[in-house]
């Protein structure tokens, strides 16, 4: 058995790892900041307190904190709040593992494939160049302020895709897609860096538990455009798919979130984790919906 600290519990992922860790039989103890339930830890990452003695005894550390990228618009206050919000919890993170008697033998901490920014046609692994735009450098010194704990325990950074769930990225497709408006955005065309939630799941569970270090590409196996995604979601759902919505209008509407979420264009390759041995349950961008779906239906 092993005993995780998890930061950013309640988030979708944090939500489904947790529960994947103590469906094997791990301790999960949750960083909170609100009121503590039985297992849950009192934090401030704003105000960088937490208590080092937290850590002691823990296997891992997890870093999932963050605002939400999904919470639009992103007015120039919330994208402030996107950047301190990671930062703060990760420099508070490695100050306590820094501080910690016993130290935890690794900190996996998040990032995303935004990391990478509009790429397109090439083929990106971990070994890529930073991008550029608003998410490349959010992303950027996130990765730099957890790699500081690189003195004292092994660290992972799980640069992660786009999850595929309804509680996720499909959400709002969902709600075009029943409303029979959903179609083209900006062409389409557009590679999507895409993981189901499963895979997400299993990918961290497998850094947690091997040896990997160092930036970690946390996507689906197979390229996959916006037009995939979007016509096998309708194609499911028995709804049309024909409306276009023009890239200068998703553009207008909204701004840096447009260009860095609905309209990058990359395709990460998942090499460090295919090549340590992991088995994707989803290697399809359709394949994620169908499971997304199910997962819904209950």
């Amino acid at each position: 058995m092993k005993r995780v600290v998890l930061a950013g519990a309640s988030g979708l992922i944090g939500t489904a790892l947790a529960d994947a860790l103590r469906a094997r039989g791990d301790e999960v103890v949750r960083l909170v900041r609100r009121d503590p339930r039985p297992g849950d830890v009192l934090w401030q990452p704003a105000s960088r307190r937490l208590d080092a003695g937290v850590l002691d005894g823990a296997s891992a550390v997890v870093n999932l904190s963050g605002a939400s990228i999904g919470r639009l618009p992103w007015t120039r206050k919330y994208k402030r709040e996107i950047l301190s919000s990671r930062i703060d919890a990760t420099s508070t993170l490695v100050t306590a593992l820094s501080a910690a008697r016993q130290t935890p033998e690794v900190f996996l901490s998040a990032s995303a494939a935004g990391y990478y920014g509009t790429r397109p046609g090439e083929s990106l692994t971990e070994e890529s160049p930073r991008g550029a735009g608003f998410l490349s450098d959010v992303a950027g010194e996130w990765e730099r302020t957890a790699m500081r704990a690189d003195a004292v325990t092994r660290v992972a950074i799980a640069r992660s895709g786009i999850v595929v769930a309804t509680d996720g990225v499909l959400k709002p497709l969902l709600l075009l897609t029943r409303a029979g408006v959903a179609g083209p955005l900006a062409g389409g065309r557009q590679s999507w860096p895409w993981v189901s939630l499963a895979d997400e799941v299993g990918g961290l569970l497998h850094i947690l538990d091997g040896t990997l270090s160092g930036p970690v590409n946390v996507t689906g196996p197979t390229a996959a455009t916006a037009n995939d995604l979007m016509r096998h979601l309708a194609a499911r759902m028995h709804r049309p798919f024909f409306l276009p919505v023009p890239g200068f209008a998703v553009k207008a509407v909204l701004g840096d979130a447009a260009r860095d979420l609905l309209l990058v264009d990359q395709h990460p390759q998942p090499k460090r984790l295919l090549d340590d041995g992991y088995v994707f349950r989803h290697t399809t961008v359709e394949q994620a919906v169908d499971a997304a779906l199910r997962r819904s239906a209950g």
